[in-house]
């Protein structure tokens, strides 16, 4: 088999979204996995909705998801005289007509199909009428009416279409102007394109196009037509990659998730971009449709998160930290070591950086939560936590174990449970009930701090 070539094709009328995404993603993964090459084409020819911003949002997208294309990105606005040639050259070969059919005879024309309960196909009747050039018209492929068109698609299988069912094709208008059917053919052909892989919803387009490649006597590609994605809210379908980055999703854990809508291998569920390139492969993509399940994501963002290093989540997690008002040296020692304490209880970097916050801020700026305060600050636990405060400055070590030592023996010493300490302890040093282990939030907070907060929780400031 020739090596691989297949493409995305994004239009830059908005931003890259999770269906966009997957289907790069397949393509991508496609390509990885066969040695072969991941190409991209920014179909920008709608000049009136295609922007540049667009452009760029989507490009960002791909390379933040870890997506490096093959080749320079082919702009199909610059291949416009291509695809005039290709239709001049059906115009020379008679396989063009002019349509001169108004759009209020074309809607007519579906009146009377629906009244008779028949799928509407255009019927043909301008093949052969002589030339009207005081009439505005489009130009129509002329498809054989005769037999049927049969697609052996990699994911739905074998699709037959008689071919009555395809009406004539418009693929250009009078001007020349080329439309999205027939210059899909064409560029394809002229990157090489070995397989388009792409959404269920342009399998009806298929039979169309491989009329044309027919037409032109181009080789025509392998098709793998993929599931659709359920549950796409309105709002969801507007959301762009960038908003699941900024909500503190890895881009592994996104191509994991969406590789597993529509995409399964035996029972598992984590995958690394290295596990879905080695195990990725078309015949293992769904016919039917995913489900998106943002709870799931989640879940599978936290499973990403607790298998990423300390290191690389200090680095990750540094510009939501910011974001939260709290700005860190990205090579403060203590910033892999917070990241350690709260990483198997964050579900995203947004949490992340909330939990962990506390441990950058001021000792005298720490905040109580009003409700943790009133029900854990009391006089007897104050002078619990002074008294706790005094036994860890006689400590000689400042290690998880020599704390905890110091203050088990404090409550060894004063009749005390741990549970009778830990939660006033976690209030002054946190400002919340809930947090981290406490022994090794206070390695990370450091003797100074440590002290500090106690300290002020019991009025020692």
């Amino acid at each position: 088999m020739s090596k691989v070539r297949v493409r995305f094709a994004p239009s830059p009328t908005g931003v890259l979204h999770l269906g966009g995404a997957r289907t790069a993603l397949f393509n991508w993964l496609f390509a990885k996995h066969t040695g072969g090459e991941f190409l991209l084409r920014v179909e920008d020819t709608d000049l009136k909705r295609s922007t540049e911003e667009s452009t760029h949002a989507i490009l960002d997208a791909l390379q933040w998801l870890g997506m490096e294309w093959d080749e320079e990105p082919i702009y199909q606005s610059s291949r416009i005289e291509e695809h005039k040639a290709a239709l001049n050259r059906l115009i020379d070969e008679g396989k063009v007509y002019k349509c001169y059919c108004t759009p209020e005879e074309r809607q007519v024309m579906r009146d009377e199909a629906k009244s008779a309960g028949r799928t509407f196909i255009y019927d043909g009747r301008c093949d052969g009428k002589p030339d009207q050039s005081d009439k505005a018209f489009v130009w129509r492929f002329r498809i054989s009416k005769e037999g049927e068109t049969v697609v052996e698609d990699l994911v739905q299988g074998r699709v037959v279409t008689p071919n009555y069912e395809i009406e004539d094709l418009v693929i250009a208008r009078s001007d020349g102007t080329p439309l999205y059917n027939f210059v899909v053919v064409i560029d394809d052909a002229a990157m090489g394109i070995t397989h388009v892989v792409r959404g269920k919803d342009h399998l009806t387009n298929t039979p169309k196009q491989m009329a044309i490649y027919n037409g032109l006597g181009l080789p025509i590609p392998k098709f793998a037509h993929l599931p659709l994605i359920l549950g796409l809210s309105k709002r969801l379908r507007s959301a762009g990659i960038e908003s699941y980055r900024e909500q503190g999703y890895l881009p592994g854990a996104v191509n994991n998730y969406i590789a597993r809508l529509g995409w399964s291998h035996g029972d598992q569920e984590i995958f690394s971009d290295a596990e879905l390139i080695d195990k990725f492969d078309l015949a293992d993509v769904n016919r039917s449709e995913g489900a998106l399940n943002v709870e799931k994501m989640e879940w599978i963002n936290q499973q990403h998160i607790m298998a990423t290093s300390r290191e690389e989540l200090a680095v990750m997690v540094t510009p939501f930290l910011s974001r939260a008002g709290i700005e860190v040296d990205a090579e403060d020692p203590r910033l892999p070591q917070a990241c350690e304490t709260v990483q198997l209880r964050s579900k995203t970097l947004v949490e992340m950086a909330a939990k962990m916050k506390f441990y950058f801020i001021e000792d005298d700026s720490i905040v109580y939560d009003e409700k943790a305060a009133r029900k854990f600050f009391t006089e007897e636990s104050k002078a619990r936590i002074d008294g706790m405060a005094t036994a860890l400055e006689a400590s000689q070590d400042w290690t998880a174990q020599a704390i905890e030592d110091a203050v088990n023996g404090f409550c060894e010493s004063s009749d005390l449970k741990l549970k009778h300490i830990a939660q006033p302890s976690r209030v002054a040093l946190t400002g919340e009930a809930t947090g981290p282990g406490l022994f090794e939030m206070m390695v990370v907070l450091g003797r100074a701090s440590v002290l500090n907060r106690l300290r002020r929780a019991c009025g020692g400031e």
